[in-house]
């Protein structure tokens, strides 16, 4: 296994947490590996950020015929009433509701597409334990977040504090949040 990241201090972080794991510098989109080199790439809550028209052509060129092109993300699971007010209060993340209305073209629609079969979609139940001030930070890391203006995020992390203290589910302590992962799953033909 090799783990790639373009950031540096996420490298590092990487490297700390990991440190038997190779990894080296790296992004979709310039893959420093040999050609047909590696029989999988798999990208965890990332390829959203890829630019797809230079990120599909540069994995197929690293992937073996027959070889994997997998993308998963954890979305929280908004059957759940609470979870669901805790997305319509403060935009907290990618629920399972938008997941399934998504098309999932990611594929299809983007430049090198032909290297790939039709893309597999599956789901695998799972949760996490948290509390209130976890659920937060959490919240603070994810993609829409991130992107926010500093007191907007600021505003919108108090409002999701504020839902978990008044909710049944959440105000004493630890709390399991449902979740799915989603995956999307190509083959290199």
């Amino acid at each position: 296994m090799i783990a790639m990241e373009p950031d540096p201090a996420m490298l590092a972080e990487l490297r700390s947490r990991l440190p038997n794991v190779t990894s080296q510098p790296g992004k979709a989109e310039d893959i420093p590996l040999p050609d047909a080199s590696v029989d999988a790439v798999l990208c965890g809550q990332a390829a959203h950020w890829f630019n797809m028209d230079l990120a599909l052509p540069e994995i197929a060129r690293v992937l073996t015929p027959g070889g994997v092109f997998a993308g998963l993300w954890n979305v929280d699971d908004d059957r759940e009433p609470w979870v669901a007010g805790l997305a319509r209060e403060c935009d907290a993340s990618r629920t399972l509701s938008e997941w399934r209305s998504s098309s999932h073209s990611w594929i299809a629609t983007n430049r090198g597409s032909a290297e790939f079969d039709p893309v597999e979609q599956a789901e695998f139940e799972h949760g996490q334990m948290r509390t209130a001030d976890s659920m937060v930070a959490l919240i603070a890391t994810h993609s829409r977040q991130l992107v926010m203006d500093p007191v907007e995020l600021t505003q919108q992390l108090e409002r999701a504090r504020a839902y978990l203290r008044s909710r049944p589910e959440t105000a004493r302590g630890e709390f399991r949040l449902p979740m799915m992962t989603g995956v999307l799953r190509s083959v290199r033909k």
